[in-house]
């Protein structure tokens, strides 16, 4: 008998050991993305299992991270094992490249700036437009109050600001002083500053406060159809002018080279650009650059004139440095009396 339960445990113990095993070879990669991009990636990331499979891989593990994107890149910075990020924020990934968590041509090692995807800023209002908004002029009224991401730390959030900040720029013909009066005007008008964009939907969309919610174009048109929502009415406003919204991936290099996850990891930010990926991402209400699939959902998106803030303001390094960082235009206007 006592043989008997050796034997039994033995193979019990190989048993466990041998699922273990299995358990610590499975491929996984862990990407980290941005606040409101769950949904997306809960359509993305099965295709993309079933793709490596096919290919004749292993069945991969896709683990998935959400925040704000500045609070995902501190998060890294401080140590967290990320093989993937999937931002809304160049300045984001920037400030993982200075800190040697990804290599410093990263916007080099796939197409279009490492953007398989954008958007801009639109506006989300009630049923009926009751405040009548239509551009960024009418965001800078007494009668009227906002919603969006606080801009410290959701790079959502830093678009609305620059959307404002060019739109303005462009208006005042340069002048700095009416530019700042105008941003600052509207940054006193926000009801109130959640930390991610989620957390902004919410605010808007379930507890009523403001009268347009400022996110981008992918996310009022989603919240506007969605089951969750169409019962509320709401109405999608894109202006005729807005900024530039690219939606930059990286490979984490420090992180990869660790786990031993290169090859997994680059191919699942490859996969975002291919041909069924980019159609999928125009049923999210995203602009991508396949031009079949450009021409075939042409009809689906508004007409609007797109700035690219780098192209204004100075590089990415030249817009954090003056906008965002400590004391930097935003802490001052914040700071200043409405």
């Amino acid at each position: 008998m006592f043989k008997k339960l050796l034997v039994a445990a033995g193979a019990a113990s190989l048993l466990v050991t041998g699922q273990v095993a299995w358990a610590q070879s499975q491929p996984n990669i862990l990407n980290a993305s941005y606040d409101v991009a769950r949904e997306l990636f809960a359509a993305i990331n099965p295709k993309f299992v079933d793709y490596w499979k096919k290919q004749g891989g292993e069945e991969p593990k896709i683990d998935q991270s959400f925040a704000g994107t500045s609070r995902q890149a501190q998060d890294i910075i401080q140590g967290k094992k990320v093989d993937t990020v999937t931002f809304n924020q160049v300045t984001d990934v920037d400030i993982l490249a200075k800190r040697g968590l990804v290599n410093k041509d990263w916007a080099k090692a796939f197409p279009n700036n490492a953007s398989p995807y954008y958007s801009t800023i639109a506006f989300l209002v009630r049923k009926g437009n009751p405040k009548n908004i239509k551009t960024w002029d009418d965001l800078v009224r007494d009668d009227v109050k906002l919603v969006f991401p606080n801009p410290k730390t959701s790079g959502n959030a830093r678009y609305s600001y620059l959307g404002a900040w060019l739109y303005a720029n462009e208006k005042f013909k340069g002048d700095e002083a009416q530019t700042k009066a105008f941003v600052g005007k509207l940054l006193h008008n926000v009801e109130s500053f959640p930390t991610g964009g989620r957390g902004a939907t919410v605010a808007f969309a379930t507890n009523g406060q403001g009268d347009a919610l400022l996110t981008f174009e992918s996310e009022v048109v989603n919240i506007a159809k969605s089951d969750e929502f169409k019962a509320g009415g709401f109405e999608v406003i894109v202006p005729p002018v807005s900024v530039l919204a690219e939606f930059p991936v990286a490979v984490v290099d420090k992180v990869v080279d660790e786990r031993g996850t290169r090859k997994l990891a680059t191919e699942y930010l490859k996969f975002q650009y291919t041909k069924d990926i980019q159609q999928l991402l125009t049923t999210f209400n995203y602009r991508v650059h396949d031009p079949e699939v450009v021409k075939a959902t042409a009809s689906q998106f508004a007409t609007v004139r797109l700035i690219d803030p780098t192209k204004v303001l100075g590089t990415w390094d030249d817009i954090s440095g003056k906008h965002f960082g400590s004391n930097g235009v935003l802490d001052q206007l914040l700071a200043a009396k409405p």
